[in-house]
């Protein structure tokens, strides 16, 4: 395999996994069956460390469990280098000091420091907890370290919430769409939470083979009692709502912050948040290739692992032929949902996640500037300057490679109008940030927005068109949408009903900018 690299990072034409299992090809059942025990028993190792397992580690420490888990942070990288001084002197000596010794080992009557070869060598599990600038080099290195070390059978996961980029063709995917048996773990925990003893913590483990996700899971779960992993199948999707989840947050932090007067509003707001995250991700889900497989060719059924039956089928149009799905609804995601819930939630003690930080800087900023802001690179300015490193705003990662996301995944324009308004607020031409400003912060504004933007693009038209019916274009499109062959034109023109946008309120003038720009 030939590998490209460039400035930002290694790319690669091909999947690199091919196989990620605990198991080979054997069909030997003594074989098989050593090969079960040594997985049940096996150890758990993070790379590259950063807030969510370090803190995790700690809580292990806090229930007992050591012996299962291994850390290996980054070279150049302290192991608690993601928490302040002042957080590092709150925690309990004892606690501290076994989390560092999970991030050692003795060679030579010497304690070293653990590489990600040490986590290949003695773990049945890595987990690659690098963000998204580092997760494909992590992730190429530890496919070759395998290889090398004769340790095919260690599975990989990754903890990655923002989507992938290929600077020389320029396109963003979700990594584990490109890596499809690449493993996904996630959960939701606040600031500090792993590191209160009563406090438990719920986590999706996710592999396309059901049977890897059993097992995962389990390995996880024996961490701490503390810690409840549940297995799935949908690593793609997971993955998905991660990312969609950071942009969403950072939207959810702006209208606390900002509609902190008008509590009306935020419901509305939050809910949709939630919903458009779970409907793209569906979207995606419909457009997976090994969507057979995935459902149909499995060593043990889904309901095995705690899927509902197929609650949803409908029957689609690929190819020119009819081809039956059925979907089970992600019933299994339910930690990914609760993440995607809390991380939208002002908690009562402790800090919001930084996403949803970043959300509360805009409001204050936009407040202050009675603006939008100029640029991505002054948003992450003024995030910087609020104590908030860019190197971790995986929700602004996200944001940046958005457009490129919608049109890789066909995802409808309703089914994503929030996130479409956050990222004119930041992208959009200064004619375009004046009216998503006002969209933003003016709370009628923002509730007729909510209200309308979730409806399909031809379903707002046609109901303009029937209140219009002096307006020769709104004419026009109600008498050709009688004529089923040009229905399909008249829904996707692009040509606005009244002539200019002079007189249009601010969220319909947005929602048609939003339309002829971002679905082009």
């Amino acid at each position: 395999m030939v590998f490209r690299v460039c400035s930002e990072r290694f790319v690669r034409p091909y999947s690199v996994l091919m196989r990620n299992s605990f198991f080979d090809r054997s069909l030997d059942a003594g074989s098989i069956a050593r090969r079960v025990r040594d997985v049940a028993a096996g150890k758990v190792g993070f790379y590259s460390v950063g807030l969510y397992p370090a803190s995790l580690a700690y809580n292990c420490a806090m229930q007992n469990q050591a012996g299962r888990l291994m850390l290996a942070a980054r070279p150049g990288r302290d192991l608690l280098g993601a928490f302040s001084k002042e957080a590092i002197a709150n925690m309990d000596a004892g606690h501290v000091a076994t989390v560092r010794s999970t991030g050692t080992h003795v060679s030579s009557t010497e304690q070293r420091p653990n590489t990600l070869r040490d986590l290949i060598l003695e773990c049945e599990l890595v987990v690659l907890s690098a963000n998204s600038n580092h997760i494909e080099e992590d992730l190429l290195e530890a496919c070759r370290l395998r290889e090398e070390l004769g340790r095919e059978q260690v599975v990989l996961a990754c903890l990655s919430g923002s989507f992938s980029h290929d600077p020389i063709t320029n396109n963003a995917y979700v990594l584990c769409e490109q890596e499809p048996n690449l493993a996904f773990f996630s959960g939701f925990h606040r600031h500090g939470a792993l590191r209160n003893p009563f406090d438990s913590f719920t986590a999706n483990f996710c592999h396309p083979n059901a049977l890897t996700a059993m097992l995962g899971a389990q390995l996880l779960d024996c961490l701490s009692p503390n810690i409840q992993v549940s297995p799935g199948v949908h690593n793609v999707e997971g993955q998905y709502i991660k990312a969609a989840k950071n942009m969403a947050s950072v939207f959810a932090g702006f209208g606390y912050a900002f509609h902190q007067d008008n509590p009306g509003v935020l419901p509305t707001l939050l809910t949709l948040l939630l919903d458009q995250c779970l409907d793209q991700a569906a979207t995606v889900s419909m457009a997976r290739p090994d969507r057979q497989k995935l459902y149909h060719r499995q060593p043990i059924p889904l309901t095995e692992l705690g899927y509902a039956v197929p609650r949803i089928e409908a029957t689609l149009v690929r190819d020119g032929d009819f081809e039956k799905v059925r979907d089970h609804t992600f019933t299994q995601l339910t930690a990914m949902v609760a993440d995607v819930r809390g991380s939208m939630m002002l908690p009562v003690s402790g800090s919001p996640t930084r996403n949803f930080q970043v959300g509360q800087v805009l409001a204050a900023k936009m407040r202050e500037h009675k603006r939008c802001p100029s640029s991505m690179e002054e948003l992450e300015q003024w995030c910087e300057s609020a104590g908030l490193r860019k190197g971790g705003l995986e929700g602004l990662k996200s944001l940046r490679y958005w457009p490129q996301i919608a049109r890789k995944y066909s995802i409808p324009l309703h089914d994503a109008s929030m996130v479409n308004l956050l990222y004119m607020a930041v992208y959009g031409r200064p004619a375009v940030k004046d009216t998503a400003y006002r969209v933003m912060t003016e709370s009628r504004e923002l509730s007729n927005y909510c209200q309308e933007s979730v409806r399909p693009t031809h379903s707002r038209r046609y109901a303009e068109a029937l209140q219009n019916l002096d307006v020769v274009e709104a004419l026009d499109l109600v008498v050709n949408a009688v004529i089923a062959d040009n229905a399909r034109n008249a829904m996707r023109r692009a040509a606005p009903l009244e002539g200019d946008g002079d007189g249009l309120p601010a969220y319909v003038q947005l929602m048609d900018v939003i339309e002829t720009q971002l679905d082009a």
